[in-house]
């Protein structure tokens, strides 16, 4: 990578309209020429095994999809279908001949609603195999279907609405299928066909909680292919079109807000105070140059340019000099709540860096809230109305401009922000030094 020409990955805004194949190839194209600046240590395959250090955790991806991007039912549909995929082959030989797989082709051209007509053999992902071993920090704690459990716990209600959800799902199931043609009801003796059920009312029909972005001809595919059998080959078709996604559009752009080390009220103000550094270079200047100071008074000038152009151009690429100095970060602002008691001690310090320890203490704590993300059939992906959103409308201009800073654990992002700040002090001298020469050998006029 050249250190006056690297640049972050590019941003791949989201393509109108529903996903399908030909579009995630779109993703795909524009990716491969910006390839050289994602490092490997940053790929898919580590951010999603969770290989990576924060801030590119598999948690911190989560977050930038549910809190930045809001489609983090991409990647919440991705993790069930490689936890799936593992277990379905699990089960006994016999359990597995009642679920046959099902060919991409049959997916992508559903012949008719024919329930007797045999699937074919399946065919190899588009994207290749794509198995992964998928690692959490903590093994996440099972989750009712009704939501959190009270106090109390009442078994015969417990037991009630696990019946409740199992009609709930089973109903989806029938409205969905009947809105794309599917009129007959699939094979129920097949293999985790309830779980299938859930995925389908939570992922695939339409105003589900999770809702894919597929279009119409993808989602009847799909649930074409559900009908017959359970086997994850029925997934073939959206399995490609959410991992081109990821793939193409999502961890690219994850990468790229991952090396940014300010939120946007502190990059916004760093800018603005590089603007004043310029502009105050050039007053400087003229003011010299009508004086009838010595020339020499002029290099006086260099630092204001220096400073002003080096910040601004870091602080285009989201990078705060300063907080870069320790190689830190700005606490996101869901971040910023997490845990009201470690930031109290932290109250009287403007700039503040948290260690590791009270960072752990807070995610423990703040796990539970944040975790639900994580589920595969959780609630909705909406924030609104988590605690941290009204406070951090309510607080003051100056602390969002100076939150608490994290360390950059990840040595990778660090090496990244490095380059950009080390190219930025380049392209700033290199501009610099040629304007201040200039100005110091322009002649006085002496009007003032």
């Amino acid at each position: 990578m050249s250190l006056l020409f690297y640049r972050r990955p590019d941003f791949v805004a989201k393509l109108p309209g529903p996903m399908n194949l030909t579009q995630c190839q779109i993703y795909v194209e524009r990716t491969q020429k910006h390839r050289r600046a994602i490092p490997p240590q940053l790929s898919f395959e580590n951010v999603i095994q969770n290989k990576a250090l924060p801030p590119c955790t598999l948690q911190d991806f989560m977050d930038y999809l549910v809190y930045v991007s809001h489609d983090a039912e991409n990647l919440q549909f991705w993790i069930w279908l490689q936890c799936y995929t593992k277990k379905f082959y699990t089960t006994s030989p016999a359990e597995q001949a009642l679920s046959p797989p099902w060919s991409t082709v049959e997916g992508l051209h559903p012949t008719g609603n024919d329930p007797n007509q045999p699937p074919r053999t399946a065919e190899k992902s588009k994207f290749g195999a794509s198995q992964y071993e998928i690692n959490f920090d903590q093994q996440e704690a099972p989750v009712s279907p009704t939501g959190p459990m009270s106090p109390q716990f009442d078994k015969q209600s417990f037991i009630s609405g696990i019946a409740n959800t199992t009609r709930s799902a089973a109903e989806s199931v029938e409205d969905a299928n009947a809105q794309v043609g599917l009129k007959w009801q699939p094979f129920t003796i097949q293999p985790h066909r309830s779980e299938i059920n859930r995925v389908i009312s939570h992922y695939l029909a339409p105003n589900s909680p999770r809702e894919l972005n597929l279009s119409h001809k993808s989602r009847a595919a799909v649930l074409h292919a559900l009908q017959h059998t359970t086997h994850p080959s029925a997934f073939s078709l959206v399995r490609d079109i959410v991992e081109g996604t990821l793939r193409g559009q999502s961890h690219p752009n994850f990468v790229r807000w991952s090396i940014c080390n300010g939120n946007k009220p502190r990059v916004l103000f760093v800018r603005n105070a590089s603007i004043a550094h310029v502009i105050g270079g050039f007053v400087l200047a003229i003011f010299l140059i009508l004086s009838a100071a010595s020339r020499w008074w002029r290099l006086f000038c260099f630092p204001l340019f220096f400073l002003g152009l080096s910040a601004g151009v870091a602080a285009y690429k989201g990078l705060c000099v300063i907080v870069h100095t320790g190689h830190n970060r700005n606490l996101r602002p869901w971040e910023q709540f997490g845990d009201v008691a470690s930031l109290h001690s932290f109250d009287n310090d403007d700039e503040a860096t948290l260690s590791t320890d009270d960072v752990y203490s807070m995610s423990n704590r703040s796990g539970e809230k944040r975790g639900i993300f994580m589920d595969t059939f959780g609630t909705s992906n909406s924030f609104d109305h988590e605690l941290w959103v009204e406070r951090y409308k309510q607080k003051p201009l100056l602390q969002r401009i100076f939150p608490k800073n994290l360390w950059v654990q990840d040595e990778t992002i660090r090496i990244l922000q490095d380059r950009i700040v080390w190219q930025s002090h380049a392209w700033s001298a290199m501009i610099s030094v040629p304007l201040t020469v200039l100005i110091v050998a322009l002649p006085r006029t002496g009007v003032l």
